[in-house]
């Protein structure tokens, strides 16, 4: 009798290990399995020739994860907007993010491809923030930081603008790179950069668009220095409408026309960073550590 109730609650636990094992497994913490992909978030552009940084960008990224999916989100309506008056449909992180979720993604990582943690990186965090909460939507999104997310990257962006110099340039000219700026506090991280990489070049000089320092202050600089001769750079992902029309451009306030009228001889190079792969790298570190940030 002692033998045959052994028995009967042997079977009676097989039985219930055999039910119970898929719905343990549903509540157990995740092992990453399920759909993932990855959403590139940029301010975006209008500019055609300007897009080889994206395509730099995207293929980085397939080549650092081979087997997951790369999609697109812009972040500016007006571009948007520019884009499908020309037949071209870009979603913004939003939209983009509900198609991947319609598409059955589980599992995104939204690589911010802004140069600071200024207005608009936040304002992706938070977007991302509402979907996370959003029930019986995409299991997991992950945010990549910012190009200038921290003190290692400093370090790495001081070296990629020493590595990205350009090849013409002698060490006495001067090398100007424009940022977008913001009167958010991260634009302090534009200053921060300059004096670590004029620690290694003192010529070179990082200002602003719409922060500090602008083409004034950089001006005067380079009076002090005596220097002849300026490069302009973007210090951009993409060399876009500021970098062709604020940076290069011929009207009277763009900047090649403010060192141009002290006697500086410009030699602009319109190239975003993203197109070089030493300030990709930076961008797809961040984005492996969204990646596996379970």
């Amino acid at each position: 009798m002692k033998h045959a109730c052994l028995a009967l609650i042997a079977i009676a636990l097989f039985l219930l290990m055999t039910v119970s094992g898929p719905l343990a497994a549903a509540d157990s913490p995740d092992t990453g399995a399920g759909k993932k992909g990855i959403l590139l978030v940029t301010f975006g552009t209008t500019f055609p020739e300007a897009r080889s940084a994206y395509e730099n960008l995207a293929e980085e990224a397939r080549r650092a994860f081979p087997e997951i999916p790369v999609h697109w989100a812009y972040t500016s309506h007006i571009i948007r907007e520019k884009m499908a008056e020309s037949g071209k449909k870009v979603h913004s992180p939003t939209q983009a993010l509900k198609k991947m979720e319609e598409k059955g993604f589980t599992h995104v990582a939204v690589q911010s491809l802004h140069t600071i943690a200024g207005q608009e990186y936040h304002d992706l965090v938070r977007t991302v923030g509402r979907l996370k909460q959003k029930p019986g939507g995409i299991k997991e999104i992950r945010i990549g930081k910012p190009l200038l997310a921290g003190p290692h990257d400093m370090k790495a962006a001081a070296q990629a603008i020493l590595e990205t110099l350009p090849e013409k340039r002698k060490p006495e000219q001067a090398v100007i790179l424009m940022g977008h700026g913001t009167h958010h506090p991260a634009n302090a991280a534009y200053a921060a950069l300059m004096w670590r990489v004029q620690l290694s070049d003192p010529n070179i000089y990082i200002g602003t668009v719409e922060g500090f320092p602008g083409p004034e202050k950089i001006l005067s600089r380079l009076q002090d220095s005596q220097t002849d001769t300026a490069w302009l750079m973007p210090f951009m992902s993409v060399a876009g409408d500021h970098a062709r029309n604020n940076l290069a451009g011929g009207q009277h306030e763009a900047w090649k026309s403010i060192f141009t009228r002290a006697g500086i001889r410009c030699r602009p190079v319109l190239k975003g960073t993203a197109e070089y792969d030493a300030f990709a790298g930076i961008w797809i570190r961040h984005l492996g550590e969204a990646m596996e940030k379970r």
